[in-house]
C-alpha cells in the first residue's frame, strides 16, 4: 500500500506541544485506500465543539486515546470523492457527499467512536485531501436546492438533531399520548443542534423556545419564529430565579415538556427544575460541563425520563437527509465563510465567544 501526502492543519501530542494545542500547518501522511474507503477532497467544513474540546485536551487527549503523535480534526463537512476503492459500491468518483462521522460503530449501528476526533486511524476536513470508509459519506441529493456551505453545516449538526430527537420525542409520547402536539413545549439552551431540533419540532406543531443571549442569535429566532427567552438581563446570582420565571411565563405555570440540553453542568440544574412532571430532559453532547448531578428520588417522582445519544447510526443519516431535501430543514446560508489560513484564528475567536452563528463555515478546496 502506497503513502498519499497532503496540505493539513494537525493536533500534535504533548511531547510536540506540552500546553494548549495549537493547530499546525504541515504536510500530513497517510496510508493509500483501501478497498471499502474512498480519497475525497473536502470543500466546507464547520466548526464543531468537539475539535474545540480537543484542542483543549478536556475531556480527554484525544492523540494519547488514539495513541497516535499527530491527528487532522473535522467531522463536519462537504467533500467531493476523487477515487473509490474496488469493493465501494454506493459511490462514484465524482459524487459530492455530507461527511457522516461515525468512525466506529456496534452491531446495531450506533457510533461508539467519532472520525476525525477519538477514532484511531480516521482523518477530518482539516486536510486539503482525505480517506473515509464508504459509509462515512452520505451524497448529496442531485439538484439540491440548498448550498453546499449549509450542507456543510448540516452535516453533523443537523443529523445528531434527527437522531436525538427521535429518541426523546418518542420517550414524550410513551408516558403523554394524549396530549397535544400544540400543548407540547419544547424548550433548550442556544446551540445549533438544539437550534436544528426546536425547527424539527417546530414543524410537528409544537410551542418551542430558546435561552441565548446574542443579539444575532435573538434575531435569527425571531426569523424562525421560535419564541426567545434572552438570558443576558440576569446574573450570576439571579440567573436560576430569572430563567424560571420566564419559562413560567412562558408556559403558564405548566413547565417545559421536552427540554434540550446540550449544555451541562452549569444548567443541568435549571433544566430540570423547569420540567413538567412527566418531562423529558434530552442530550446528545455536552459544551460547558458533562458531570451533573440528579437527586434520583425527585426525578422518579415527577417521572422524568433523561435521554442520552451520540450522534446517530447510518440510517438515520440518510432519513436526515432525505427529510432536510423535501421539507427545506436546512441551516440558514452562512454570511461569512473563513478561508483556509484563517482557521486558527476562526477558532480562537469562536472559543473566546466571538463568532455569534452557530455554524461557522470554512473553505478548504472551494
Amino acid at each position: 500500500m502506497g503513502t498519499l501526502f497532503t496540505k493539513a492543519w494537525v493536533l500534535h501530542d504533548v511531547v510536540r506541544q506540552p500546553e494548549r494545542a495549537q493547530l499546525v500547518e504541515q504536510t500530513y501522511t497517510f496510508p493509500d485506500i483501501t478497498s471499502c474507503e474512498v480519497l475525497a477532497k473536502p470543500l466546507y467544513g464547520c466548526l464543531e465543539a468537539n475539535m474545540l474540546h480537543a484542542l483543549q485536551r478536556d475531556p480527554i487527549d484525544i492523540c494519547r486515546e488514539r495513541n497516535e503523535g499527530a491527528v487532522v480534526l473535522g467531522n463536519a463537512g462537504v467533500v467531493t470523492i476523487d477515487r473509490v476503492g474496488s469493493a465501494v459500491t454506493e459511490l462514484n468518483a465524482g459524487d459530492t457527499c455530507i461527511v457522516f462521522g461515525n468512525g466506529i460503530w456496534d452491531e446495531q449501528g450506533y457510533p461508539i467512536k467519532i472520525m476525525g476526533y477519538d477514532a484511531p486511524g480516521t482523518m477530518g476536513v482539516l486536510a486539503k485531501t482525505m480517506k473515509l470508509h464508504e459509509r462515512q459519506l452520505i451524497r448529496i441529493p442531485a439538484s439540491s436546492s440548498f448550498t453546499l456551505e449549509q450542507w456543510a453545516s448540516f452535516s453533523l449538526r443537523y443529523v445528531s438533531a434527527w437522531a436525538n430527537w427521535r429518541v426523546a420525542y418518542e420517550c414524550w409520547k410513551s408516558q403523554m399520548s394524549g396530549v397535544a402536539t400544540h400543548e407540547t413545549v419544547v424548550c433548550a439552551w442556544g446551540g445549533g443542534v438544539s437550534f436544528a431540533q426546536l425547527t424539527l419540532a417546530k414543524r410537528l406543531g409544537c410551542r418551542v423556545l430558546m435561552v441565548c443571549s446574542q443579539p444575532e442569535r435573538l434575531d435569527m429566532l425571531q426569523r424562525e419564529g421560535i419564541d426567545a427567552i434572552d438570558r443576558s438581563p440576569f446574573s450570576d446570582a439571579d440567573f436560576e430565579e430569572g430563567i424560571l420565571s420566564a419559562i413560567a411565563d412562558k408556559t403558564e405555570g405548566k413547565g417545559v415538556s421536552i427540554f434540550i440540553d446540550n449544555i451541562g453542568t452549569p444548567v443541568h440544574r435549571v433544566t430540570l427544575k423547569a420540567l413538567a412532571r412527566q418531562g423529558v430532559v434530552t442530550t446528545c453532547g455536552w459544551k460547558l460541563g458533562m458531570r451533573t448531578h440528579v437527586a434520583r428520588a425527585i426525578e422518579c417522582l415527577s417521572r422524568h425520563i433523561h435521554v442520552h445519544t451520540h450522534f446517530a447510526k447510518y440510517q438515520e443519516g440518510l432519513d436526515a437527509v432525505r427529510y432536510a431535501e423535501e421539507h427545506s430543514w436546512m441551516p440558514p446560508h452562512p454570511e461569512r465563510v473563513w478561508n483556509w489560513d484563517e482557521i486558527p484564528a476562526m477558532f480562537r475567536d469562536y472559543a473566546a465567544g466571538n463568532i455569534a452563528t452557530y455554524f461557522p463555515v470554512f473553505a478548504i478546496n472551494a
